[in-house]
């Protein structure tokens, strides 16, 4: 078996998440931080034939890439071999136990039914991650006063820090404040969004062009009133 760049890409981005990764007999992988504050899951294009935990997903995706010819993977019964060089080489990467590896729980997360949806193009994503990265914004909001949905970077703690604040979608009378760690949202792979936020502490970020979607909580300062 071999690894698409797509794949190999969002398992980088599992690895900025959680340093381990169980894999799962099939097509979905799911990965969770250690604060349990942010959950994604991804459908490959690649049947994972059996399942097997790394318990260094970055050393695991370092030793892919050492080889230039798109490495095939091997899979025996407490490791993985990894093929490549025209076949002279074979790294042989242990497996680890699952119960040394951060796991999402394996009942599905089900979304509550949101109470504020909004389509988060790739532009717009760069655009206020960029700026809270150049401003020092420790957080970022979803608000609006009912007529306009903003997505701001600011500071809680600092009412004299700087702030940004970009329009992404028409407002529906409802007023609300929906507060997140910038740090999550760093952990997002680039790219659009459709957002979906709910009031009991919970949000759907769903990739536009990937089938891929990390539910990420809310913080303490977040509000919603209905119109």
């Amino acid at each position: 078996m071999q690894l698409s760049t797509d794949t190999i890409n969002v398992l980088k981005n599992f690895g900025a998440i959680n340093d381990g990764l169980l894999f799962k007999k099939g097509k979905v992988l799911k990965t969770i931080s250690s604060g349990k504050n942010i959950l994604a899951q991804v459908t490959i294009n690649e049947d994972i034939p059996t399942e097997f935990g790394i318990y260094n997903l970055n050393t695991f995706l370092s030793a892919i890439s050492l080889h230039k010819d798109s490495p095939t993977l091997e899979f025996g019964d407490k490791d993985i071999s990894i093929v490549g060089n025209k076949g002279r080489s074979k790294i042989k990467y242990r497996f680890a136990a699952a119960n040394t590896i951060n796991t999402p729980p394996e009942k599905e997360l089900v979304m509550p039914d949101p109470e504020v949806s909004f389509s988060f193009t790739e532009e717009d994503f760069q655009w206020i991650m960029k700026s809270s990265g150049v401003l020092g914004s420790p957080q970022i909001s979803v608000n609006s006063d009912g007529n306009k949905i903003v997505v701001s970077a600011f500071d809680s703690s600092d009412d004299s820090a700087h702030t940004d604040s970009l329009e992404v979608a028409e407002g529906n009378g409802d007023k609300f404040r929906f507060v997140f760690k910038t740090e999550n949202l760093t952990k997002l792979l680039n790219g659009g969004y459709d957002v979906q936020i709910s009031s009991k502490g919970i949000s759907n970020f769903k990739h536009k062009t990937v089938q891929l979607q990390y539910f990420i909580s809310t913080e303490a300062g977040s509000t919603f009133t209905k119109a």
